[in-house]
């Protein structure tokens, strides 16, 4: 019998106490990542654009609670109209990518240090 290594790493340790092999809560992790992703990226293309939310929402066609809205990582209601008239506001392609799953999909990266 191996005996288990002991990590510090935040993590790892959450994610092996309440993820483990459970593939609800591996999708849920999954799901929450992609949000987060998608997220990340607006605000990320809008601030490179120099824009405020405002201002893009005025290219966009919207408010900027809708906007604020797309960036906050929690929200899960991005359409890929949406998506994709911010994309072309902010003069970038959309791309969609699918990828097989496989059974590192779900694991938590380790915290670089």
């Amino acid at each position: 019998m191996t005996k288990k290594e002991k990590t510090s790493n935040a993590v790892q340790i959450l994610h092996e106490r309440y993820v483990k092999d459970d593939p609800a809560r591996r999708a849920s992790v999954e799901a929450e990542r992609v949000s987060a992703q998608v997220a990340r990226t607006i605000y990320e293309r809008r601030t490179e654009a120099g824009l405020t939310q405002k201002e893009l929402a005025e290219l966009v066609g919207t408010t900027q609670s809708v906007i604020s809205r797309l960036e906050d990582a929690d929200y899960e209601g991005h359409s890929l109209s949406t998506l994709t008239r911010i994309a072309k506001a902010l003069k970038q392609k959309l791309t969609v990518v699918m990828t097989a799953e496989d059974a590192e999909a779900g694991e938590m990266p380790a915290a670089a240090g």
